[in-house]
């Protein structure tokens, strides 16, 4: 498969599901990844070079890496084979560090949930050492002490629950364990960090303010409001009303650039 800009989205390698990824049954019903004893190797579900669509560095053009497995479930992930069917490739860190390309300063280590992966330090350590700025994507629910220059951290609000068709189980996991304000501290108070909320209907502003007030300071302008939706039309209807909820507060809207751009295609 090809990236936004033409680049190959990882190795021409089979993926090695007997090599210790996998190793018992889990509460979602399939099986719960390892994350542990990986030594040099990651297994990743994509890489592209693109431009960053979200957040603070938007328009930024970067290198993505998108590592395989979450710890939640979503009910409107845009990447299901990360979490509700994870697939991916093994891919060492000097091939991932040298899979960036030498234009792309930034880049954004992805999920999935990355901070799953106890050799990620490893990784980000690495690129780094090449001269690269580092942005984690995280749902802010792991916490790990990884060398990054942003960690960029989504919560998840009750609009991520799995719908009734899923499962009892599988919603009571999700439900228990989307947030996590004592991981969400140590996050900010630990590094660089911006809040960005997925945003479905005006109620959501209820959560997002009864869980700032429950964590330390961020400056407003590190927060913020992004509407739900991977098609133009559906984010265009949400996007005045959300434009509106950070004038009110101060918080910084952020569009979904990759869709206007690309569309909901994987690899972009």
């Amino acid at each position: 498969m090809l990236g936004a800009l033409g680049e190959r989205a990882g190795p021409s390698r089979p993926t090695r599901r007997g090599s210790g990824f996998f190793r018992r049954r889990g509460a979602f019903g399939n099986v719960a990844p390892v994350y542990s004893r990986s030594g040099d190797r990651l297994r990743i579900a994509e890489t592209f070079h693109s431009i960053q669509g979200e957040g603070g560095l938007l328009g930024v053009p970067s290198f993505f890496i998108r590592t395989t497995g979450c710890n939640l479930r979503c009910e409107w992930c845009d990447t299901p084979y990360t979490s509700w069917e994870p697939e991916g490739e093994w891919w060492t860190i000097d091939d991932l560090v040298a899979a960036a390309p030498p234009a792309a300063r930034h880049v954004v280590v992805t999920g999935g949930e990355p901070l799953l992966w106890t050799n990620l330090s490893r990784l980000t350590g690495a690129l780094r050492a090449a001269g690269r700025h580092v942005t984690i994507e995280t749902a802010g629910t792991v916490f790990r002490s990884v060398p990054c220059d942003l960690m960029s951290i989504s919560p998840k609000l009750s609009n991520s629950d799995p719908s009734a068709a899923r499962g009892a189980a599988v919603r009571a996991d999700h439900a228990r364990k989307r947030l996590d304000r004592d991981v969400l501290a140590r996050l900010l108070e630990r590094y660089a960090c911006q809040l960005k909320f997925v945003v479905a209907e005006p109620g959501d502003v209820v959560e997002i303010d009864e869980l700032m007030a429950r964590l330390p300071p961020v400056a407003p302008a590190s927060v913020l409001l992004m509407p739900l939706g991977t098609e133009r039309a559906a984010i265009a209807r949400r996007a005045p009303w959300i434009a509106d909820l950070c004038k009110a507060r101060g918080y910084r809207y952020t569009p979904r650039l990759h869709i206007d751009l690309y569309g909901d295609t994987r690899g972009t």
